[in-house]
């Protein structure tokens, strides 16, 4: 390498006190200025080494990006505004918003990103168990933070994502308690009658989620084929109100074959609905919704809740959670007999592993029943 070089070469040249220098053109910054990074040391040799090493970086694409890195308060902001805002849901983005603006950003948010530490994450973890965030909220913070700091190491913005050197947050899965045959029964027998009282069945029998359920059309069911279609779900999202949303998955766009009892009770449930739609005249909203408001308004998940919490009561069963509902319908079916695949279709699962993990519990019993099986066709 000589003293001299073209614009795009790299040189080397010593200053009037002995010491050697070398610059190196990097290609453009943003706005188009050229970026040409400058090494030092004490000799030729060391500079040498120094130039062909950032060299190799560049011709290798792995170079960092030119200036001063952001501190993480700014990156996290533009990572959720132009990269996370068009990967995921709105309503997981405002999750990480919240995130983000409550607790990642007060208390490490100052930090460059190129001297963010391992010891700064793992005092933010621990100050948020301390403010007593349930483990899963500090388990999303840590994703989130990974995620965000990934994508600036992938654009050369750091050397190292210290996420990767810090134990994520752990969370005890707590164990599925679905409620029993009996007890759904009572649900059942007790909803009869009562407005949207079908919705309850929907739950219990198909396992659709409350976004799924509450998200149904008319359009989407065959009543004579007999099917129901689970292709949106409601949600609420901050300033648009309750929207509809396309499924998570791929596998969560699926049609499922509905029991001659849930196509009765739909019938009888949409006989209903014609009869307050009458009674709504020109109030009524003609949205479609299979569960809906007296007007024709789709419901709101908060009533929903409300609704299946006084109806648990009012059935003389165990506070349970909504989300219950799907588990019940998923341990019935499986220790019916029911072959774990086309459980894992009806709940709309991608992968049969989470399936068969969710509802281990089930496992043993599943077990036993083919090890009777099988002494049954053999030896009986």
């Amino acid at each position: 390498m000589g003293s001299r070089a073209a614009n795009n070469e790299s040189s080397i040249h010593q200053d009037d006190t002995g010491r050697w220098h070398g610059y190196v053109s990097m290609g453009l910054k943003e706005g188009g200025r050229r970026d040409r990074r400058h090494v030092t040391g004490a000799t030729r040799r060391e500079v040498v080494a120094k130039v062909r090493a950032l060299e190799t970086k560049r011709d290798a694409g792995t170079a960092l990006a030119a200036g001063t890195p952001p501190t993480l308060e700014v990156w996290m902001g533009e990572y959720l505004d132009n990269v996370a805002a068009r990967r995921v849901r709105p309503s997981t983005l405002e999750r990480y918003r919240s995130l983000a603006r409550v607790h990642i950003v007060p208390r490490i948010g100052h930090h460059r990103l190129d001297r963010l530490q391992p010891e700064h994450v793992e005092r933010l973890y621990t100050d948020m168990a301390a403010a007593s965030l349930a483990p899963a909220s500090v388990l999303q913070a840590h994703r989130l933070l990974s995620r965000a700091l990934k994508i600036a190491m992938q654009r050369g913005r750091i050397a190292r994502n210290v996420c990767t050197l810090v134990d994520a947050p752990s969370v005890t899965q707590h164990e599925i308690e679905p409620l029993s045959v009996a007890e759904a029964r009572a649900i059942l027998d007790t909803a009869k009658g009562r407005r949207n009282g079908t919705r309850w069945a929907i739950a219990l029998a198909l396992g659709l989620r409350q976004g799924e359920a509450l998200g149904l059309q008319w359009r989407d069911l065959d009543l004579d084929a007999p099917t129901l279609t689970v292709r949106r779900a409601l949600q609420r999202q901050r300033g648009h109100g309750l929207v509809l949303v396309e499924p998570k998955s791929r596998a969560g766009r699926r049609t499922i074959t509905l029991p001659e009892p849930v196509v009765e009770l739909l019938r009888a449930h949409r006989v209903a609905q014609n009869a307050e739609r009458l009674h709504a005249g020109s109030e009524w909203h003609a949205l479609d919704y299979v569960f809906a408001q007296r007007t024709g308004l789709p419901l709101d998940s908060r009533a929903d809740r409300r609704d299946w919490d006084q109806l648990l009561k009012d059935a003389g069963v165990r506070p349970a959670r909504l989300h219950d509902a799907r588990h019940t319908a998923a341990t019935t079916l499986l220790l019916m007999g029911v072959p774990a695949r086309v459980v894992m279709q009806i709940l709309g699962h991608s992968q049969i592993g989470l399936t068969l993990g969710t509802y281990s519990h089930v496992v043993p019993e599943l077990a036993t029943d083919a090890a009777n099986k099988l002494a049954s066709a053999y030896w009986s």
